[in-house]
């Protein structure tokens, strides 16, 4: 397998050249492989309206479908991150997702599985980060049409 080779303009005149190595680009996806697997998962009880999702939407006082919202948007970021140009967008997703679902475990439901999304966000916080270029990349082909 060779290095991936990703180019990033510094300035307007220069250019700086990132070269991830093997290693690096097996954990990467390694990490993207796990965290999929974790988020598809985890849409299912939501998307199938498990009675656990139904008592937690009436704790948090909202409808059985905002959890199937987002279970929906799980699966379809999950998808997402096998997907390279989305990859990165889809990884930043999820961690706002995630500091959401912290927030709301610790405010609604005493923290009673408050390491959930902590676990969830050691997974994608570093796909999001090493993923950054492709993210740029979609905005920039999305801004030129």
């Amino acid at each position: 397998m060779t290095a991936i080779t990703t180019r990033i303009p510094a300035t307007s005149t220069t250019t700086v050249v990132r070269t991830r190595g093997r290693a690096a680009t097996i954990g990467l996806w390694t990490l993207q492989v796990l965290a999929a697997a974790l988020f598809a998962f985890s849409s299912l009880p939501k998307l199938s309206a498990d009675q656990a999702t139904v008592d937690s939407a009436a704790v948090l006082g909202v409808g059985t479908w905002f959890f199937v919202v987002i279970g929906a948007l799980e699966l379809a970021g999950a998808i997402a991150l096998f997907i390279p140009i989305l990859s990165g967008l889809a990884a930043q997703c999820f961690v706002a997702l995630m500091v959401g679902a912290f927030t709301t475990q610790m405010v609604f439901f005493d923290g009673y599985f408050w390491f959930m999304p902590i676990v969830a966000l050691a997974l994608v916080a570093p796909v999001a980060w090493a993923r950054r270029d492709q993210t740029v990349r979609l905005y920039r082909a999305i801004r030129r049409r």
